[in-house]
């Protein structure tokens, strides 16, 4: 039956890559693995394999890959993605010897690949359950490892009709998982090869903020003033929290969307109500500048070091962006209603540091107890640091674990 899907699935790929541009890079990709395996493997060299899914799980592995890379200068490390928005975004990672896509899921594709690699061990990071890779690996006696590892009770491995497809959970040698309702979910259906380690994302952003940039046309524009900065945002956030700041201007504005379109651009433009605009690249920050726009990508989580309080997009659509990049500057997070499933969001919420809102007056209520409360703004800003400090340590634990 999975393979049955996993064809029909291809077909579809093929006939959506003549529409879609994202899907033809990804199918293209594919398909070129193969040349790039075939021109960059070295046959005497010894690989670890880490996949990732996309541009966050990449930055949830990328502490292990290059801890690994440190403690055994040695091993070549292979890197695969299946979405183009990690791809394209990572494909000339340094840390990585070789970076590709991952081939489709067919048992041709998944022993030609095995064979050509030969992998001495591989991390699949966070989610990911390729059926016919992960079985060839266990019958090739590949240790493999999930790492960074979140299960919920709807998932399909913990549904009566999930059975069949859930044996590809035991072909993993062991599971790093956040938190210990993912260690009681595994242990019901008999898997006990599981360790709670937390994730490797507090030990990313920890690396992130010790490599931050120094921004001086950020630095100029917000020195002396408090500082909103809103990261990843989307309409419905901007609509909530330019109105506050359009009738508080007081507080200098920096603003990172997630879309840095020209049409994104002008909507932000005509919410902020004729103000006095700057775009990043143009480098146009004067002394009556009072918004910064910030249009290009790169720089976020270095400019959250300039905030005294962020917002994090995406809550009022499929869900936040990297609430912790904020944290990390011991600066108070807010962010939408949609963050249920995003363990760091409650996280924050339950220690303080991080606020939701669901309508403009939660958020004008909480940035008036901010701005007329400076101590309860430190405190947040706090907590919020806190958080991401005492969870960080994940990477040391799941390779302490590991011998190669």
């Amino acid at each position: 039956m999975y393979n049955i899907f996993i064809y029909l699935y291809l077909l579809g790929v093929v006939i959506y890559s003549f529409f879609n541009e994202k899907v033809r890079k990804m199918w293209r990709g594919e398909r070129d693995a193969f040349r790039v395996l075939r021109e960059k493997v070295d046959p005497n060299a010894r690989y670890v394999w880490f996949h990732a899914a996309s541009l966050g799980e990449f930055e949830q592995g990328r502490p292990l890959m290059e801890q690994l890379k440190r403690e055994h200068p040695d091993i070549k490390i292979l890197l695969t993605f299946f979405s183009p928005s990690g791809y394209e975004v990572r494909k000339n990672y340094k840390g990585a010897d070789i970076i590709c896509y991952l081939p489709i899921d067919t048992i041709g594709n998944a022993r030609r690949f095995l064979r050509i690699i030969r992998p001495e061990m591989a991390f699949f990071i966070k989610y990911e359950f390729w059926y016919n890779y992960l079985h060839i690996l266990k019958h090739r006696g590949v240790p493999v490892y999930s790492v960074s590892s979140i299960f919920r009770e709807g998932q399909v491995f913990f549904r009566w009709y999930g059975r069949q497809y859930g044996r590809v959970l035991k072909c993993f040698t062991h599971f790093y998982v956040q938190n210990e309702i993912s260690k009681q979910l595994l242990a019901k259906i008999g898997l006990t090869n599981v360790t709670v380690t937390g994730d490797t994302r507090f030990d990313r952003v920890l690396q992130i903020k010790e490599q931050a940039k120094q921004l001086s046309l950020v630095e100029q524009f917000t020195k002396g003033h408090k500082v909103f900065i809103a990261g990843s945002s989307w309409q419905p956030d901007e609509e909530i929290f330019i109105k506050y700041f359009n009738e508080h201007r007081d507080w200098r504005l920096v603003i990172a969307p997630h879309v840095i379109g020209e049409d994104h651009l002008q909507q932000i433009e005509k919410l902020l109500e004729g103000r006095k605009v700057a775009l990043y690249t143009q480098e146009n920050v004067s002394e009556d500048t009072e918004v910064l726009i910030i249009n290009c990508f790169g720089l976020l989580s270095s400019i959250y070091r300039y905030a005294d309080v962020t917002y994090v997009g995406g809550g009022f659509g499929v869900g936040i962006h990297n609430t912790l990049e904020a944290a990390v500057w011991d600066v108070p997070v807010i962010f939408g209603p949609n963050n249920e499933r995003f363990q760091e969001a409650q996280g924050l919420k339950a220690c303080k540091g991080g606020f939701e809102i669901s309508t403009y007056e939660d958020f004008a209520q909480l940035m008036n107890h901010f701005d007329s409360d400076a101590k309860a703004l430190q405190e947040a800003g706090q907590q919020a640091g806190a958080y991401v400090k005492q969870l960080a340590g994940a990477t040391n634990s799941v390779l302490a674990d590991i011998k190669l």
